[in-house]
């Protein structure tokens, strides 16, 4: 008896072995966290650096760097560890991504003369003392990690208390806790170019090179 209608699949030269049952396998992708902390680390140092040292360190060199090194890669990083299920380091990349464009657009803002002259420090105060806030859970649940990401955000909170309070105070540059916290911010800064080190090294083999710890609770 001859089957009316359709021709069976394998006439169209589909074997049954290719019938998909289930959704195909999701690719992994790479760790973000190394480009996260990379971009993190070096836009860090390099504005610390200004703050330990203004007649002698890049003055506004970190600008550009804080548009697309520590800001949008570390955005884009953020993105990418959302794909990973990666929530912890989602929302740290991404707010620290947005944190460095931020402060790079209220500079021009300033330099530009769209913020009265006698407020900026005031202002800065008040960006870093909120983002002193975040940073402060993020630091609890942290511990949670490992201890390579815990002491960045560990260097990391003492760096934004100490630049906070300065600025409230009216230290620029080079001086009083400003000072003290551009050279907290510079050890943030080794701290987390370490941590990408970590993740690369450790990616190349099946064995971890390089040790980040373990969480603390």
């Amino acid at each position: 008896m001859v089957c009316q209608g359709k021709p069976p699949l394998a006439f169209w030269g589909v074997g049954m072995a290719e019938i998909r049952t289930v959704a195909p396998a999701v690719p992994a992708i790479a760790n973000p966290a190394a480009l996260g902390l990379g971009g993190f680390a070096l836009t860090t140092f390099v504005l610390s650096t200004h703050n330990v040292f203004p007649n002698q360190a890049p003055d506004l060199t970190w600008l550009g760097l804080a548009f697309f090194y520590g800001g949008l890669a570390q955005f884009a990083a953020g993105m990418w560890e959302f794909k990973a299920g990666n929530t912890f380091g989602a929302t740290a990349f991404s707010t620290y991504g947005a944190f460095w464009a931020s402060l790079a657009t209220f500079i021009l803002l300033a330099l530009n003369g769209h913020i009265p002259a006698g407020d900026t420090l005031k202002d800065l105060g008040w960006f870093v003392l909120a983002f002193a806030i975040f940073n402060t859970y993020m630091l609890i649940l942290s511990a949670r990690t490992n201890m390579s990401v815990f002491l960045v955000f560990l260097t990391l909170e003492v760096t934004e208390i100490l630049l906070f309070i300065g600025y409230f105070n009216g230290n620029g540059a080079g001086q009083g806790l400003v000072t003290l916290g551009g050279w907290v911010g510079i050890l943030t800064a080794l701290v987390a170019w370490y941590g990408s080190a970590a993740v690369v090294a450790n990616s190349q083999r099946a064995k971890p090179v390089l040790p980040v710890g373990g969480p603390l609770w």
